[in-house]
């Protein structure tokens, strides 16, 4: 009952908005609070024990069916004069409307006239109609005042490994090619955007790019005890101008360096010298390494240690064996250079050290463990999500802060940037992957009926237009405790509390993220039993209904590669995996920790085909226990980066001959794999429930997961690997579900003995 009154609470909500608009709150895949009745007291919040805070992806891909936000030019962005507030549809109209009242400072201040009168059809307008006031996310066109300098354009700067394995592992090869094939589509609206490139072996290598020249002219630098570049201008060049010159070096680079033996690569001084050529400008400098960086400054060791692995000593493996790399990223913060980073190494990358260029200047990781492009899937995957980085809409030069009700303060700010003042989060690039957490507290009582957030995104968009996205969350204010435990987001919680134990896992160790995560959750549930749980349901587990899987999840992310006890999981694969989590949305962070499982041997007659949105259908999901998997069965499984099909020993042969056009299980294939597409219904359908995976994985992470085929009597690494998936499961020394429940359920009881 208390779980329905506070939801119409919170779902009425637009009735107290100015427009009374359906689109009034933010849309929670932008922007969502792991609690959705703000507790009135730091009294009510300290005894609820719910982490307070909010989980914002300002700058989303699009899916499919979604509006777009609505962007406004205005005559003047309408602020509120004291704490700087945009208006908003939480704002309230007083003295006969001719001022707005601040729903996070209350200030009042004076309406604008041109909310009223449209000087160009002279016309009096319903300024509660007005998109800034009907809608909770918006983007301004910034004027000239939020300008420093006029808007920065595209500019991508590859800085590309030519030493031998980059050659012979075709990652060079597949990343010039696509390079070339995806020109057209990266972002170049007002024909401003800039391209460079620098290979790097054991030497630096630029390119003329001029376009009045035949032939790109390479120029080798060999001289590696300073910085410098080999000329002054023509090594960045504007995409239109110079489109031939850059496609003859794509079409030949390849064959430059295809009979290469060098096998040093000096990454760092490569990068150096890529900042030296961009620092004025700013823009993203894109690293492709397969090398470890082993000569010059930067220079690292293969450290990895299997002795160390599932050992409280692993964590020094996650750490970064050098701050070379964190600080030139912070360097390159203040002079809005970002920096993204795919990496291929056939043996050990050092993720934990690399990745630190992209965490401060908010950029990406991409890993590729024994990348092959000999291997279709291989290249398709690199290929696929490369694309779709060098194509997708982004933010450059970027600041970001969060404002709040009065009586609220934020805390701790968890993510891919630079923490430039205690509120204002540097950007030098938005990326529509990146999510970020913040953590917030009350510092006194709340007086208001509703609690209010805003986050504003300044920022230049890819057309080179200077924007301001504004996001706006309202929040009732209750002093039920009922309430607010009713009103709590189970799947805000677990992305909140994933990034919480990366940063408490890099900082101390594994097992203390664990414990972190393990007592957070009995802390929760503790609160909850003791405030509501009579005498004789004192060895039953309670929670309200919005948090029945809070336990679910975090078994999930105690099992997760990134906490996991366990002596064989390699550390640039664990480093890889926070370092994802760290930046995922809470879509994202919850099917990594949970992943989606479903049975496709027994198909209903719509699934696999576009329902009445237009959506493809999906089977109904199924626990993730062994118990579920059926020898006559075949079962899909994605984890957010990786899709699993099950195949049972006794599985149908018209369905093995359907789905891999192989006579019957025995010739199946296990491993990494790509479905034919064949020339009939279950095909079609099972291709295009993957196809759909695939889809909102790139547009949401830039992710093209692989596709794994798991015999049930295969491969052993294989099939294990798959059944770590099914968290319910008992796995090594860690609990099934039921075993966690019951330990939870001893603790509880020790709650209510003492």
């Amino acid at each position: 009952m208390r779980s329905r009154r506070v939801y119409s609470r919170y779902f009425s909500l637009r009735q107290s908005s100015v427009a009374q608009s359906p689109y009034a709150n933010s849309d929670p895949k932008y922007k969502r609070c792991t609690i959705n009745a703000i507790p009135q007291t730091t009294a009510l919040l300290n005894k609820c024990k719910i982490p307070f805070g909010l989980l914002i992806t300002p700058y989303r891909h699009l899916l499919a069916g979604e509006e777009p936000v609505p962007v406004i030019n205005p005559p003047q962005i309408v602020r509120c004069r004291r704490c700087r507030t945009y208006i908003n549809p939480w704002v309230q109209f007083v003295e006969q409307d001719t001022r707005w009242k601040c729903n996070l400072c209350f200030l009042t201040n004076e309406v604008p006239t041109f909310f009223d009168w449209d000087p160009e059809t002279r016309a009096h307008v319903d300024r509660r109609r007005r998109p800034e006031l009907t809608h909770a996310t918006v983007e301004f066109v910034a004027p000239q005042e939020y300008m420093v300098r006029p808007p920065q354009p595209v500019v991508f700067l590859f800085v590309i490994d030519v030493s031998y394995s980059a050659v012979q592992s075709g990652m060079l090869a597949t990343a010039a090619r696509t390079i070339l094939d995806t020109l057209d589509a990266i972002p170049n609206a007002d024909n401003r955007t800039k391209i460079g490139f620098i290979t790097v072996d054991s030497t630096l290598h630029f390119y003329n790019l001029n376009p009045n020249l035949t032939e790109p002219q390479m120029l080798v630098v060999s001289d590696l005890d300073e910085t410098f570049l080999p000329m002054p201008y023509d090594l960045l060049v504007t995409l239109s101008e110079s489109r031939e010159v850059i496609d003859k070096l794509m079409e030949r680079i390849g064959d430059m360096f295809k009979n290469t033996q060098i096998v040093q690569s000096v990454l760092g001084r490569a990068l150096q010298a890529a900042h030296k050529m961009i620092h004025a400008i700013g823009g993203k400098i894109i690293v492709l390494q397969s090398t470890l960086p082993n000569q010059n400054e930067g220079a690292l060791k293969a450290r990895e240690d299997p002795k160390l692995l599932g050992t409280p000593k692993e964590v020094t493996l996650l750490q970064p064996q050098t701050g070379f790399y964190k600080n030139f990223a912070v360097s390159c913060s203040p002079t809005q250079v970002s920096i993204d980073i795919f990496l291929f190494s056939p043996q050990y990358a050092d993720v934990a050290t690399l990745s630190g260029c992209a965490k401060f200047t908010g950029g990406s990781v991409y890993y590729y463990p024994a990348f092959n492009a000999s291997r279709p899937e291989d290249a398709l995957k690199f290929a696929n999500e490369f694309s779709h980085f060098l194509s997708r809409p982004i933010g450059l030069e970027a600041v970001m802060r969060v404002r709040a009700s009065k009586g609220i303060r934020m805390t701790a700010f968890h993510g891919n940037f630079f923490l430039r003042s205690t509120d204002l989060l540097s950007l030098p690039n938005v990326s529509p992957d990146n999510s970020y957490a913040v953590e917030m507290t009350l510092v006194e009582n709340l007086t208001t009926s509703l609690a209010c957030f805003q986050t504003a995104l300044l920022h230049t968009s890819s057309n080179g237009e200077r924007r301001i996205r504004v996001l706006t969350l309202a929040i009732p204010v209750t002093s039920n405790l009922g309430d607010v435990f009713a009103s709590a987001d189970q799947f805000a919680l677990a992305a909140i509390l994933s990034k919480k134990a990366v940063e408490r896992a890099l900082t101390s160790k594994i097992e203390d993220a664990r414990d972190a995560l393990t007592y957070k959750l009995n802390e929760i549930m503790g609160a909850y039993k003791s405030s509501f749980t009579t005498s004789g349901q004192s060895v039953q587990l309670l929670l309200p209904d919005n948090l029945k899987l809070l336990p679910l999840l975090t078994l999930g992310m105690l099992k997760n590669i990134a906490f996991r006890q366990a002596s064989t999981i390699p550390s640039d694969l664990r480093s890889f995996v926070m370092a994802i989590l760290y930046v995922f949305p809470p879509e994202l962070c919850v099917v990594q920790c949970h992943p989606r499982f479903w049975s496709i041997h027994n198909l209903a007659p719509q699934i696999g085909l576009p329902g009445q949105d237009g959506q493809i259908t999906f089977p109904p999901l199924l626990n993730l226990c062994s118990d579920k998997l059926d020898r006559t069965g075949i079962f899909l499984l994605e984890n957010g980066v990786e899709i699993f099909i099950w195949v049972g020993r006794a599985a149908s042969p018209d369905l093995v001959k359907m789905l891999f056009d192989k006579p019957n299980y025995d010739q199946i294939v296990a491993g990494k794999t790509t479905l034919p597409t064949l020339q009939n219904d279950y095909s079609s359908r099972i291709n295009n429930l993957i196809g759909k995976i695939r889809e909102v994985r790139i547009q949401m992470a830039t992710c093209y997961p692989h596709l794994y085929v798991v015999k049930e009597d295969g491969d052993p690494a294989l099939r294990m690997w798959f059944l770590t998936q099914l968290i319910e499961d008992r796995m090594d020394a860690m609990p099934s579900y039921p075993q966690f429940l019951g330990v939870l359920r001893e603790q509880m009881g020790k709650i209510s003995a003492a």
